[in-house]
């Protein structure tokens, strides 16, 4: 949460308040007072626009010695409000102790100044109103750091929350695509080394199949290293040899997202033409206002969805999914086809 405006608009309350009262005859008017007033406040402006770029303890020390210039020449008396700013930007720079500790000091110093040149100021209620409201503005400001500070550490949280979730998504993306094939080219050079002796046309036939699942592997890396691109969902999966249908308007989805459903096609695919004999799959992809849906139907053999939870590879396509908070529904039969849908939020 960026809290620059809270300064802002303390300035702005402040600048209108003593012109407010040199205009409206509440007080004396020193065109010089009212000029020297002005340029201060305008220079606290020039320092919080600097500190949005440089932040630093020089800055804050800067404005907390004009805080003292303009209650110099504010003949209202309201600047005093501009000192709740000193715990409320060290609050959000150094701390909670640095906070605390300059809130405490800024109070002190109003008393002080109070039973200094003001005797007896505790017994008028103007004065005492005073430290009262002041009091609470602190309170107040302080209160707003901490959740500013708490906002801020949530964000920061989410932030790698998010990486490791990136993280995950990619050792996944590895393991179903790349160690597929790399499972299958260490199957076939065994069964090759297994037969070279005995059946030199099985081991021959073997070493093709190897190198028909390293060309494979070859595509999906190629098809990986596109798909980190930034590119729409649509555009991903024309490059897919199935028929492929869009009802609505792509919308401006998040590359998480554009990744998930992606994958689920070629799960889905691979799935259908490898352990389902399919001869037709098709792609159906709809961009509604809630939601994004992807279907993937086949004419292949189909399963028992019951006894295949985790099977196909249809678990790592369900935690694939939930990460961007989207579901999984798989419908299939022995003879009936398999129709697999992702749905993702928009």
């Amino acid at each position: 949460m960026r809290m620059q405006w809270v300064s802002g608009a303390v300035y702005g309350v402040v600048l209108l308040a003593g012109l407010y009262y040199v205009f409206a005859g509440l007080g004396e008017s020193d065109p010089p007072r009212v000029a020297g007033f002005v340029a201060s406040i305008a220079a606290l402006f020039a320092l919080d626009a600097i500190e949005r770029r440089h932040p630093g303890l020089w800055l804050l020390i800067t404005k907390s010695a004009l805080f003292f210039v303009v209650v110099a020449l504010d003949e209202s008396g309201l600047s005093r409000v501009l000192f709740v700013l000193v715990p409320f930007a060290a609050y959000l720079a150094f701390g909670r102790t640095a906070g605390l500790v300059l809130g405490g000091l800024c109070l002190a110093l109003l008393v002080t100044g109070f039973m200094v040149w003001v005797p007896g100021w505790y017994q008028d209620a103007d004065y005492v109103s005073d430290v009262l409201m002041f009091a609470m503005g602190l309170i107040l400001a302080l209160a707003m750091a901490e959740v500013a500070t708490r906002e801020r550490r949530a964000s920061a949280r989410i932030a790698e929350l998010s990486v490791a979730a990136e993280r995950t998504r990619l050792a996944r993306d590895i393991h179903d695509s790349l160690g597929h094939h790399l499972t299958a080219v260490s199957i076939q050079l065994e069964k090759a080394s297994a037969f070279a002796g005995r059946d030199p046309a099985v081991a021959e036939q073997a070493l093709a199949d190897a190198r028909e699942s390293v060309a494979n592997a070859l595509d999906d890396v190629r098809t990986s290293v596109r798909t980190l691109r930034p590119r729409t969902l649509v555009d991903a999966l024309t490059g897919l040899d199935v028929a492929l249908s869009v009802d609505g308007e792509e919308p401006d989805l998040d590359s998480a997202t554009v990744t998930t459903l992606f994958r689920a096609a070629q799960e889905a695919i691979t799935n259908a033409r490898r352990h389902g004999d399919a001869d037709q799959v098709a792609v159906a992809v709809t961009f509604g206002k809630a939601d994004t849906r992807l279907v993937v139907t086949d004419d292949g053999r189909g399963f028992r969805t019951e006894s295949a939870r985790g099977g196909f590879g249809l678990l790592g396509l369900k935690e694939r999914a939930a990460l961007v908070g989207g579901m999984v529904t798989v419908d299939s039969a022995p003879g009936a086809g398999t129709r697999v849908a992702v749905t993702v939020p928009r």
